[in-house]
This record gives structure tokens, C-alpha cells and sequence, in this order.
């Protein structure tokens, strides 16, 4: 797809800047070693917990599970020395958006993110079910579409000159619909994406993407921020 820039090293995909119709980075890896070990050592006493370093270094783990614990760790470490702040987490489900069922505003649905200074999205699904990207061409804008406007109207109920703000203050403009003939990328399982945000001094679109319906019974291992 036009909209990826695929790199085999972590410097060119840090240094290759978004341009044209590419929005998305990958860093292609096959990694080696067993997450699904680390993801069961780990008690989920609530939907998505949280992983942080020093409980993954005190896991007993096998040979395997030392060597996905290594990845996970460099991995956090190279991200934060950029300034980044990345997370781990360990995730059961979402929380579903229930306040407007036309239109929920949760991971699940195809978003892009936005921040009011430049940043980039990083993520990567080291174990379980992956996120998805759209082409932009490939979507619409939930807000442009008729039946749903005047959803949000109805909804919104307030004088006509606040509607627009009505919509950025609770993120619908951030949502799209994927059309008819759309083929969403699933981002696959060990590769490190950087994926650009809608933010002031953005020189191309934002990526749309969206969290997967997660398998039963299987968790999954995510790094972002």
C-alpha cells in the first residue's frame, strides 16, 4: 500500500519522515521468543492491565519467555530515550462506548488520533489478535454522513452556532466509517509501527486505525503510547 513505508532498522524508521500519502511506518521484525508465557504469568483482575518494568524483570520465566521479556525491555527503552512514554499493556477487552449506540467513540471504531503539538502514534501487538489501519481514501468522515448528522443534531439539542464545537468536544470528528469496498491492514504481530497524529504541523493525513475484537479466552500483549 502506498500509505506504508516498510524499514528492516529502528533508525530509519525513526528518521523517515511522513510524506505523500504515507502516514504509516513499520518496522518489519520476525521476533523470537514466547510472550503468550508472560501474558500468563500475569493475574488480569480487570480488563486491561497494566505491565510495567519491573514486575516483567522479577517473572520467572523459561529460556523463551526470557528472551520475549529482553525484546519487550529493549523495546521500552529505545522508545523512552526518543521521549516517548510507552506502555505495556495486557488486555482482555476495551471499555464499549454505550452513550450514543449509532455512533460510539471507542477504540473499536476506526479513529485517528490527534495531539496540539507534533507526536507520532507508536504501537506494536506482541501476542494476540493486532490493530488495524485503513487508507484514508478508503473511509468517510462519520460526521459528513447525512443519517448520522442528523443523529448528532438530535442528540445535541443546543443553538446551531455550537454543533461544530459539539463535535470536537466529544471526539466524533475523530471517527470514520469504512466504505463498501474497503480492506483494512491488519498491523500483524511483532512489527513496531509509528503511525502520524492529527496535529497543527502535520504535512500529511492522520493514520485511521482501530483495536481488533479480541479473541476469547485470548489476551492480548500491546505496546503503545
Amino acid at each position: 500500500m502506498n500509505q506504508i513505508r516498510y524499514t528492516t532498522n529502528f533508525q530509519d524508521f525513526i528518521s523517515s519522515p511522513f510524506q505523500g500519502e504515507v502516514n504509516a511506518m513499520c518496522w518489519s521484525r520476525n521476533l523470537v521468543g514466547d510472550f503468550s508465557e508472560i501474558i500468563q504469568k500475569i493475574e488480569l483482575k480487570e480488563n486491561i492491565a497494566l505491565l510495567e518494568e519491573e514486575e516483567l524483570r522479577e517473572l520467572q520465566l523459561s529460556k523463551n519467555g526470557q528472551l520475549a521479556r529482553d525484546i519487550l525491555i529493549n523495546d521500552l527503552k529505545i522508545l523512552t530515550d526518543l521521549g516517548a512514554s510507552p506502555i505495556l499493556n495486557i488486555i482482555k477487552s476495551y471499555d464499549r462506548d454505550e452513550t450514543n449506540p449509532f455512533f460510539p467513540t471507542d477504540v473499536y471504531s476506526f479513529h485517528v488520533d490527534q495531539s496540539p503539538i507534533p507526536i507520532d502514534t507508536f504501537l506494536c501487538t506482541y501476542y494476540g489478535e493486532s490493530s488495524e489501519i485503513l487508507p484514508n481514501s478508503q473511509a468517510i468522515q462519520k460526521i459528513l454522513i447525512p443519517e448520522i448528522r442528523d443523529k448528532l443534531k438530535k442528540t445535541y439539542q443546543g443553538i446551531t452556532e455550537g454543533f461544530e464545537s459539539f463535535l470536537n468536544d466529544f471526539f466524533f470528528d475523530l471517527h470514520y466509517q469504512a466504505k463498501s469496498d474497503a480492506k483494512p491492514i491488519k498491523l500483524g504481530n511483532g512489527h513496531l509501527w509509528r503511525l502520524a497524529v492529527d496535529h497543527p504541523k502535520s504535512q500529511v493525513l492522520p493514520c485511521i486505525h482501530r483495536a481488533p475484537i479480541e479473541k476469547k479466552g485470548e489476551n492480548r500483549l500491546l505496546l503503545i503510547c
